[in-house]
Order: C-alpha cells, then structure tokens, then sequence
C-alpha cells in the first residue's frame, strides 16, 4: 500500500505501539492520535485506521505479531469496528464485537504482543 495520503507514517504509529507493547499496555486512539499531534475526531479515527492496517501487514512480512489490536476504545477497552471487520476475521472469530468473548479474543492477542515486545528493540 502506497504511504501517499495517509495521516502519519507507519513507521511512526509502529514506534508508539512497540513502545505500547514495551511497556505492557493498551493505548487508546485518542492517545495515539494526540501523539502523533492531532485532536480525536471520528475522520482523523479512520484516517488512522488506515495507518494501522498498513503496520500490521508490515509486521506479519516481518512474523511479528500485529500491534493495530492495541489501540482501544476508552470506553470499554477493546479495537475499534475497523479491527473487527479486518484483524477479527484472520483469527477466525465472527462473534460479536463487545462483550466477554471479544475481550477474550483482544487479551490472548494483547498478550502475544505484550510478550513478543517485553525486553525487546524495535
């Protein structure tokens, strides 16, 4: 995928998320975005949607595990519809969104980055 027209540069949403990772923790996308230097709003939300769909092909060409599942919701701590859609679907899981099977889901992959990243360079 082209870097033209994208809100940030991968590898700059890649650094925040390994640190994300590094450190053991879930960032929200009102965090990330504020990072990168912009105001939450829903455009700016998908526009960096698109940023962390281009991260996570670069880091299964690198067998690293995806890192977009990092970025929650505050609300309730779990990816955004965009992940679902996508990132749901190569884990095979079609149930619903929220909820305790979801956060099932979020956690064993939180983990598997959490655990790839714990004392590790980017």
């Amino acid at each position: 995928m082209s870097e033209a027209g994208l809100l940030a540069d991968p590898q700059e949403v890649r650094a925040i998320l390994v640190a994300s990772a590094q450190a053991g923790e879930a960032i929200s996308y009102s965090e990330v975005l504020g990072l990168l230097g912009h105001h939450f709003s829903r455009p700016k939300m998908r526009a960096l949607c698109k940023v962390l769909g281009v991260v996570d092909e670069e880091a299964a060409e690198r067998g690293e595990p995806e890192l977009a599942v990092l970025v929650v919701r505050q609300s309730d701590g779990l990816p955004g519809q965009g992940w679902w859609i996508q990132g749901a679907r190569k884990h095979g899981y079609t149930g619903l969104w929220e909820g305790p099977e979801a956060a099932k889901l979020v956690e064993r992959l939180h983990a598997q980055a959490f655990e790839h990243w714990a004392g590790r360079e980017a």
